[in-house]
Order: C-alpha cells, then structure tokens, then sequence
C-alpha cells in the first residue's frame, strides 16, 4: 500500500520564494524509505515568482498561471535530482480538477499512478497551474493530494505545514488555542474557528487541510497534520505515531465512488425535496423519485450532479437521470404520471446508489 505525503507551499519555499532544498532533502529522504511514496507538492507559483522577482502573490489568474509556468519544471527538477541521488526514479504527473471530475479521467489517474509504484517509481504531483482556470481549485493541493490517497486507497495521508497541526483556535490570534492531537469527533469541528489565512506565498490555509483530512478519513485513510519543517515530523507521522494532529479513520467507510461524487463532481443545480422525501434519504438510504420533489433550480443535463435540499438545509447530492426541463415538467408527480408523460422514463429521479449524503 501506498502513502501520500502533501508538501505544502511554506514548506518548499521561505515567505520570499527562497527554496527550502534542505528541507526537501530531509523530506525525499523519507519519503524514499517507503515502499511506495508519493509526493504532492505545491510551490510552483512561489518558485515561478522568485525566479521573476516578484515577492508578494498576485491575484490575477494570467498572472498565476505565468508564475507557474516558470516554475513548474524547475521545482520538479529539484525533487528529480534529490529523489535520483537517493536511488529512486521519479515521474512529474500534472493534474487538474477535470482530471478529478470526470469518472474516465479520474479511473485514468488510478491506472497510471499504480503502474509507476509497480515500476518503484516515486510519482510527484502538482496541479497543473498553467491550464487550470482557477490555481485555488485544489486549495494550495491539499485536496488534490486527499484525492490522490482516496484513489490510490493509501494506507496513510500526511498533509506538510508550517504549524504543528490543527489548534482549538488561531494561535495566530489566541494565546490560549491549544493543539488538538487526535480528531475522533468530527461533528465538533464544525463548531470550531478553523482559519483559512495562508502563508505569503501559499493559498490553502488551515481550513482546506482540515477539509481534505476530512475526505481522506471518511474513505478510511489516517491522516496526520504536522510541521513539516519540524526535524523528524513526517517520520513518526508516516510510522502513526503521536505527532501533530491525527484525524482518526471513521468507522463506516464511504466508498471511492461516492467521495469523488460528494467532493470532486461539481454541481449544476439544485432540487429542493418535501420532508417526506427528505427523511427517506437521510434514515432510508432511498433513491429520490420526482413525487419528493417540489423545485428545481439550474440547467443540467441528465448525468450531470445537482445538490439536494429540503427547508433551506443541504441533505446530499447525486446523479440526475433527467434533464432540468424534464424535471419541472414532473417534479411532484407519481411514477404511473412520469412514464405516461415520458414512457422510456425510469423511476428515480436519483438512483441511491448515486447518491451521497452531505
């Protein structure tokens, strides 16, 4: 089994784009004394802008998008060079969120990245800034890499900051936080400030990690936050010992398929289902027929994922089998009036086993 290791954009690089290659050295050394280890890296954009010597991260996409172009190879090289010193060879694998959203791409992904493990060859990602129509997509790749570990089904996730893990409050702003060593509770995070302020040169911030080990963990991957600039961090994270903070593997996995549905497919409308039929998706696990439905919201086409929603509050989302325009035309009715109305049409509006609850 594999393990994913996330180096984040204040690790590869100092607040003014300096590289860390000392750090990145400690880093490919462990990542080396894995079987299979795959680095998820950001730092494109930060390189790309020291090399043009600009100092603060613009805003503009164009401009993202240029920064990364320059910087792109010339990160990679260096992971190339360290990775080639110690003995293995690497493989630079770019990636973007459509490669994530469309089942094919994402299967295609599985398939390629196997195949370099299999070849004992240390794969190194990145999102590919210079295409990607919005660089944040991946939120600074932490979720990329939860991505990677859910498809790979890793055996661990270790998400690389310049903070010791998740803390109570903004240590930044409150002397009294305090490090959060293990998360088994996952319903008392979202009672928790949780910051999304970022490095210089970074986008992710605390929120999108959490976020990330949230996804990674519900797919049954442990998943430890942790300085990575800390001598010996990533080492007793990837050995699972007490490091950080570590999000513990919920119970009652969610399979490959619904995460990529519930955090990958983007969505292109809304349904808003009656209480009856939001309380069979949520107790029942059934699937959602036109007669629960009462709005419909958007342009899709069937195939497309929409949100599900009942008195304002979000219960999941899914698969459609009906266009929009056919879903107002027999939103509310019974199956008999559906199929005299369409005849080739079938029962649910959203089969359950394309669906996933939020």
């Amino acid at each position: 089994m594999s393990v994913v290791v996330k180096i984040g954009t204040s690790i590869t690089a100092e607040d003014d784009g300096t590289l860390r290659e000392d750090v990145l050295a400690r880093i490919c050394d462990e990542v080396v004394a894995q079987r299979n280890g795959v680095i998820v890296t950001s730092g494109a954009i930060a390189r790309g802008l020291r090399v043009m010597d600009v100092r603060r991260r613009p805003t503009a996409i164009a401009d993202l998008q240029a920064a990364s172009a320059v910087g792109q190879g010339k990160l990679y090289r260096v992971y190339d060079e360290l990775l080639r010193a110690r003995g293995r060879t690497s493989a630079q694998v770019l990636l973007t969120f459509h490669d994530m959203r469309e089942r094919t791409h994402y299967l295609n992904a599985r398939r390629t990245l196997r195949r370099l493990l299999e070849w004992d060859v240390v794969p190194v990602i990145n999102e590919n800034d210079t295409t990607a129509t919005e660089e944040i997509s991946f939120g600074d790749n932490d979720f990329l890499a939860a991505q990677v570990a859910v498809l790979l089904g890793a055996e661990r996730l270790v998400l690389l900051t310049n903070t010791d893990g998740l803390y109570t409050a903004p240590p930044q702003h409150d002397p009294d936080a305090r490090l959060i060593t293990e998360v088994t509770d996952y319903t008392a995070l979202e009672e928790m400030t949780i910051s999304s302020e970022t490095s210089t040169l970074g986008s992710g911030g605390m929120r999108s990690k959490v976020g990330a080990a949230e996804m990674a963990s519900a797919a049954g991957i442990p998943t430890t936050i942790c300085n990575g600039l800390r001598p010996g961090a990533l080492a007793r994270a990837l050995a699972g010992d007490a490091e950080g903070t570590r999000f513990a593997p919920l119970a009652e996995r969610t399979s490959s398929f619904k995460l990529w549905l519930k955090y990958a497919k983007p969505s292109h409308g809304r349904l808003v289902v009656d209480a009856g039929a939001a309380r069979a998706l949520r107790d029942g696990g059934t699937s959602l027929l036109p007669v629960g439905i009462v709005e419909v919201s958007g342009s899709f086409d069937a195939g497309d994922a929409v949100d599900v929603t009942s008195d304002g509050r979000p219960i999941g989302k899914g698969i459609v089998n009906f266009s929009a325009d056919e879903l107002r035309r027999i939103k509310g009715m019974k199956t008999a009036d559906v199929r005299a109305l369409i005849p080739a049409a079938g029962e649910e509006a959203v089969h359950r086993d394309y669906f996933v609850l939020v």
